[in-house]
């Protein structure tokens, strides 16, 4: 009669791999997790006894053997629609690609600003934090464990921590010069939620650039939102029932340029013949909206890619490794919705 050899079997133990290797399962441990030094006549035994039991390292029995933790934890500021938000999808998006090429595990965690809830940090070996909106709380305690964590779309000045964040105040100033170019001088705004810094840098520069080309600034041309369609469209309707309204208008973001598009057909007006329209984000959808919207891109997935590469550099470096502090630049992307006057 003949016997099939059975097929090696999934649930391999480190002693499985020691025992066809012919070596002890220190020399395993070490090969397995790039510790201490091992000739290279039996690191070549280790690997190919791996490859034969298609053997799978405990990540459990890894951390126990080198100490670290390859878990990174990305928060992001829990708000309504956040899974249906360009910026969280693509920072999601572009976390975890770059996570998987450092096989690094990623754990998502949504914050609530709104309470003061402490993290349970155990077991992570460093953390990116998206924005600090009410969680500064969170970065401290982070900072205080000694955990490796970088901030993301967030300039932190007064912290030792590592930070990648947009030029959010450039954006919007090169935003305002092109629509002063245009011949533009009734210039309004639509802010997004000035808790945040994006919307706060927005508004600076908005502010700065009328002030250097010494056009007025006038109160009610500033609209405040939460950068939700609702209060875009609220925005909207106001900056049409003006006396004097403006005739171009530079909003945080490019959902809200979108519906003041919107508001503008509902009304019977024409974009951009009665109001010229610039949006902040690149997001695709404004591409296929009545107008193809001109916009200030802001470099997404590069921003959450450096964050990665930063904490990645950290959480194998010693402790007390200088933070790193990088301000990525916008670009204004001309399209259809501006018109000279």
């Amino acid at each position: 009669m003949t016997r099939t050899k059975k097929a090696p079997s999934g649930n391999k133990s480190i002693e499985d791999v020691a025992r066809l290797a012919g070596v002890s399962i220190t020399t395993v441990s070490r090969v397995i997790n790039k510790v201490g030094a091992v000739k290279e006549k039996n690191r070549s035994r280790v690997m190919d006894a791996v490859k034969a039991l298609k053997f799978e390292p405990s990540v459990f029995a890894q951390r126990l053997a080198t100490g670290k933790s390859n878990v990174v934890a990305l928060l992001i500021p829990r708000y309504e629609g956040v899974f249906y938000s360009f910026y969280a999808l693509e920072l999601i998006r572009a976390t975890g690609t770059l996570c998987e090429a450092f096989k690094l595990d990623l754990l998502l965690h949504l914050t609530d600003s709104h309470t003061k809830t402490l993290l349970n940090l155990r077991g992570v070996g460093g953390v990116i934090f998206s924005d600090i909106i009410g969680t500064r709380h969170q970065v401290e305690e982070a900072l205080e464990l000694e955990i490796p964590c970088v901030v993301i779309n967030n300039y932190v000045e007064d912290l030792a921590i590592s930070c990648v964040a947009i030029d959010n105040f450039g954006g919007a100033r090169d935003a305002v010069n092109y629509l002063v170019g245009l011949g533009h001088k009734r210039i309004a705004h639509i802010s997004g939620d000035l808790t945040t810094q994006a919307a706060q840098k927005r508004l600076a520069g908005y502010l700065a650039a009328l002030k250097e080309k010494r056009l007025p600034v006038k109160e009610e041309y500033t609209l405040k939102t939460d950068y939700s369609r609702g209060q875009a469209r609220q925005a909207a309707e106001k900056l049409f029932k003006m006396p004097e309204p403006p005739t171009a208008v530079f909003v945080a973001s490019d959902s809200m340029a979108l519906e003041v598009m919107a508001v503008a057909r509902e009304l019977g007006k024409n974009i951009p013949a009665d109001l010229s329209i610039v949006g902040f984000d690149d997001n695709p959808s404004g591409l296929y909206g009545p107008v193809a919207l001109t916009t200030v891109r802001q470099p997404l997935i590069k921003m959450a890619e450096e964050g990665v590469k930063e904490l990645n550099r950290l959480m194998n470096s010693k402790k007390g490794t200088a933070p790193k502090k990088i301000i990525l630049p916008t670009e204004l992307v001309v399209r259809e919705s501006c018109r000279a006057i």
